[in-house]
């Protein structure tokens, strides 16, 4: 998740109206992908991830910053969708995404399609990272 965090450090500020998320896959303990969310938000950090891990992303785990997306403003397959059909195995989510496409429904649509999902390692951190898109969100 470290490595996740410095990747969507390096796209601070540059997001646009996007948080600035970095996804990493890991697959018998290598990096086989990884990526940060670009400027102005396209393309999201695990389908960069996901891309280079190409046939390599069935039955790794994904570490992403942030809750991925269940569904995009563009019509395109959201990323949890996007990860459950890569057949990742196992994402640990280090922050919850307060994003209405979000909120809960990435987690639930991974979690509905027998993928393990952890929430909450380095979540300080990536809470920290993203406090302005949290806040414009939260309650």
């Amino acid at each position: 998740m470290l490595r996740a965090l410095q990747l969507a450090a390096t796209m601070l500020g540059l997001t646009g109206e996007n948080p600035s998320v970095g996804c990493v896959l890991v697959k018998d303990g290598n990096i086989v992908g990884e990526g940060a969310t670009q400027a102005s938000g396209r393309p999201h950090a695990e389908e960069i991830a996901l891309a280079q891990a190409g046939d390599q992303a069935p039955g790794a785990t994904a570490y992403v910053t942030l809750e991925p997306c269940a569904r995009r403003t563009s019509g395109a397959p959201g990323c949890a969708t996007r990860l459950r059909d890569a057949g990742i195995a196992r994402v640990v989510i280090a922050a919850a995404d307060p994003h209405p496409f979000a909120a809960g429904q990435g987690v639930a649509l991974l979690q509905a399609a027998g993928v393990a999902v952890e929430q909450g390692l380095l979540e300080p951190e990536a809470r920290a990272q993203n406090a302005a898109f949290i806040a414009r969100f939260s309650g």
